[in-house]
């Protein structure tokens, strides 16, 4: 089983680099599913139904996100009718949405693709993402054949621990949140994937995907400062892990950019 990860997408240049390249990454790697990270697609902040909707008319099977899902006020509804986009599974639990979805691939393997954020330099209000895990691998016990997570968090450190932690029990643990790609991919020793952080989908002469003056103008004067998305050309992050469906552990993990 193949499984193609896009970083997340920034802004309409993000979602343009996107459009342009899916369906030949899809023809040279041919997935089993295609799971996109969108919480920064309308214009750096949040993800809109339209847009949504749009990448799964891209053939995108899931959707996940991570702090700025909230960005947008009438994703609040969609997120409740739409199980393929997903939000990090330890907000608390009246928050709308759902935290993973298991998808059907086309060898009729069942992929549970699991959203969770990072606490360190992150929000306040989430449960711990190592304890919330053990919650949900009890709950997927006997449902996915395969298990895939997106680890939406800051600090590397925290990213790594997550993975060790979760190594030989899930098929992948990718980090998200950055924007900035590592060079750290690899199967760790009793089978899963993991790489620090995908990198983002967007444009690259930016400060992670912002306009360069407003981030400059907050470092230099400490005041407020209202950011804008970049638009310049953009390029597209994203990692194609082989799995082995007998065992639900990873076989190898590439970076793949363009």
């Amino acid at each position: 089983m193949k499984i193609l990860f896009i970083g997340d997408i920034v802004g309409k240049s993000g979602r343009q680099v996107l459009t342009d390249n899916l369906k030949a990454l899809k023809n040279q790697h041919q997935p089993d599913i295609t799971i996109v990270n969108c919480e920064n697609a309308a214009a750096g902040f949040g993800v809109t139904p339209k847009i949504a909707q749009a990448f799964f008319e891209l053939s995108c099977d899931v959707l996940t996100s991570g702090n700025h899902i909230w960005d947008r006020k009438e994703i609040f509804d969609y997120i409740d009718t739409e199980p393929r986009l997903i939000r990090p599974i330890n907000f608390p639990p009246a928050t709308p949405g759902n935290g993973y979805f298991i998808h059907l691939a086309a060898n009729n393997k069942k992929v549970a693709v699991v959203n969770i954020m990072g606490q360190v330099f992150m929000a306040t209000n989430l449960t711990c993402p190592f304890r919330t895990m053990d919650s949900v691998l009890e709950q997927l016990s006997g449902k996915a054949d395969v298990i895939f997570v997106d680890f939406h968090a800051e600090a590397s450190s925290e990213k790594q621990a997550f993975a060790h932690y979760l190594d030989g029990k899930v098929a992948v643990v990718v980090g998200t949140h950055t924007h900035v790609p590592t060079a750290d991919e690899r199967i760790f020793p009793n089978g899963t994937a993991f790489i620090s952080d995908v990198g983002m989908t967007g444009d690259y002469n930016s400060v992670i995907g912002m306009k360069p003056q407003p981030s400059l103008n907050r470092f230099l004067t400490k005041l407020p400062q209202r950011l804008e998305v970049a638009d310049g050309l953009a390029e597209l992050n994203g990692v194609v892990i082989e799995v082995d469906e007998t065992t639900g552990l990873s076989r190898s993990i590439i970076r793949i950019k363009c």
